[in-house]
């Protein structure tokens, strides 16, 4: 037996050296400033704040023995290649058909062994992809939901090597199908169990609520930066921006009926509550339907969804620890910042309406650039948002820097949570990690495609080469142009691989070999390895739907999601 007890692990020199304890201090730090606020508010009773954090788990489970059967998924959880089959995820069949036998067994299995370790899941349904799922917990304390979140990735992994699958959590496991996030629900409550997130009826009156919303989209607003770095992987990469993904770009939704709210304060004019929406199904027998008052936009990477923020953004693969230690801690400073303005404007002899009015006012017409409801992939959007001053970090490299900026290092050491030298280190060991991550990746493309697609590719232009030239033999005079074209075209494609695999080697031998800092080493291998691996991956899978398919070495994709 196992007993696995939740643990924080500090240096000799108190340093944290793990994800957890900085998630702790980060509780702590939103603790006290929402605290402040709420003794404004006259809510003497209250002596902790609490954050309330639900991560749904997407995945996929493919057939134990084709995982075996790909070196790419052993070494780096994801296929480096492999062409898309002829259907894939285009039908939303799989999304809105019922669970296969199979992995419902597993899924009942799953919840089983969750629920003797204590982690109360919720939801099992079929993802988008094919043979693409989600599991999804009820709502804990952040630091428990982070631990049993953490221990479901484990089990989820195990129980699926007793049904015979492989579950696979890398963000991008399959290019050019859906990939998986870890939906990240996130509040804020207090000792007496009062979601501070929770609008109400009439959300217009409610000035507390208003409080804690226009804290949440100054922090958002200031801190985007730091957000896109949380959930910034080598993985994430891959998923941010594609079609089942929010883009790099941090913006909030919040549905049509906060959104008029906010605009109304903006302006200065009376906010009024939307009447209730209810949708009129057209069938006797069926009663009208109440609609939702933020129905959930999923191009948005950060959502309003009732009384709770989704952050859609963060990656399957990674712990919740480090996105909701940044949340945490940039709504911990802007509640200080709005707590001092308010105290301020009682000082001046305002009653407390006016005080909170005057400052919710204020702070929602400075963060306003922050929202919005609309279409987040489109090319439109993109150009808005970089009028808006809104960051637009696309990749890792890009992103990690975030954590070392005068003003990262200003607010995580001002609450506590993260001093210079932990700040320091986090981005250090995430630079090495990518370096590595890269490194695996491209010398795996390249072995596979030395010793696996180049001599299957070969053997059968060599077959098609001797099939042509016996034809010849037999029949003399016979017409063969298209045959030969077919050759030409194998050969072409051949040569183009070869031409790729001997560039992707030159420029990891050049990477290999560089003495440039972390962030110049990190960025070699995103600007030149990277795209050579893709380039080498596009004429790999060109040859895929060349080669005959008996001869080809690898599981395709029909197979590995379709078969199960």
């Amino acid at each position: 037996k196992t007993l696995c007890i939740p643990s924080v692990f500090i240096g000799f020199g108190g340093h944290a050296l793990d994800k957890k304890t900085p998630l702790l201090r980060s509780v702590e730090a939103l603790s006290k400033q929402a605290l402040r606020i709420l003794k404004l508010f006259g809510k003497e009773q209250v002596a902790r704040v609490i954050t309330w954090v639900g991560p749904e788990q997407e995945y996929f489970l493919i057939d134990r023995k084709y995982y075996l059967l790909r070196p790419d998924l052993v070494a780096a959880g994801r296929t480096l290649y492999g062409a898309r089959p002829p259907k894939g995820q285009e039908m939303e069949d799989h999304y809105f058909g019922a669970i296969k036998e199979r992995v419902l067994a597993y899924m009942v299995d799953l919840e089983r062994e969750l629920y003797r370790l204590g982690i109360p899941v919720t939801t099992r349904h079929n993802e988008v992809a094919p043979s693409q799922f989600e599991i999804a917990p009820l709502h804990e304390r952040a630091n428990i939901a982070t631990d049993h979140n953490m221990l479901t990735m484990s089990v989820m992994k195990t129980v699926a090597h007793k049904h015979g699958f492989e579950c696979l959590l890398h963000e991008k496991p399959f290019a050019g199908v859906n990939g998986s996030g870890k939906h990240n629900n996130w509040s804020i409550g207090d000792d007496q169990g009062n979601n501070l997130l929770e609008p109400g009826h009439t959300p217009h009156e409610n000035a507390q609520f208003l409080v804690f919303l226009s804290a949440v989209l100054k922090a958002v607003h200031l801190h985007g930066d730091l957000l896109r770095a949380s959930i910034a992987t080598p993985a994430n990469d891959h998923r941010l921006g594609a079609n089942e993904a929010p883009p790099a770009i941090i913006s909030v939704y919040l549905g049509d009926k906060l959104t008029e709210v906010v605009e109304a304060i903006i302006q200065g004019s009376t906010a009024r509550a939307k009447p209730q929406g209810y949708l009129n199904i057209g069938v006797a027998t069926l009663p009208p339907l109440p609609l939702h008052d933020s129905d959930r936009n999923r191009t948005s990477p950060f959502a309003f969804t009732g009384n709770k923020f989704e952050f859609r953004a963060v990656g399957s693969s990674q712990s919740v620890a480090r996105p909701n230690m940044v949340l945490n801690t940039i709504v911990a400073d802007a509640l200080s910042q709005m707590a001092d303005e308010i105290e301020g404007e009682l000082a001046a002899k305002k009653d407390l309406n006016e005080a909170v009015r005057t400052v919710v006012q204020k702070t929602l017409k400075e963060h306003q650039a922050i929202l919005f409801n609309g279409d987040n992939y489109t090319t439109a959007w993109h150009q808005e948002a970089e009028k808006r001053g809104l960051p637009n970090l696309k990749n890792f490299v890009e992103a990690i820097p975030s954590f070392v900026t005068e003003k990262a290092r200003k607010i995580f050491s001002g609450h506590g949570v993260l001093s210079e030298a932990e700040l320091e280190s986090r981005y250090h060991i995430g630079l090495e990690g990518f370096v590595k991550t890269i490194c695996i990746e491209a010398a795996m493309t390249s072995n596979m495609g030395r010793t696996m697609i180049l001599p299957a590719a070969l053997d059968y232009q060599s077959k098609v080469a001797t099939s042509i030239a016996a034809t010849q033999i037999v029949l003399k005079n016979t017409k063969q142009a298209e045959q030969e074209k077919l050759l030409a075209e194998i050969n072409e494609a051949v040569n183009t691989f070869i031409q790729m695999l001997n560039e992707l080697d030159a420029v990891r031998a050049k990477a290999e070999e560089s003495n440039h800092d972390l962030l110049a080493h990190a960025t070699l291998y995103q600007k030149q390895v990277r795209p050579l691996m893709d380039k080498t991956r596009a004429a790999g899978d060109a040859l895929e739907l060349m080669v005959d398919d008996a001869q080809w070495p690898l599981p395709k994709y029909r197979e590995m999601l379709f078969v199960s």
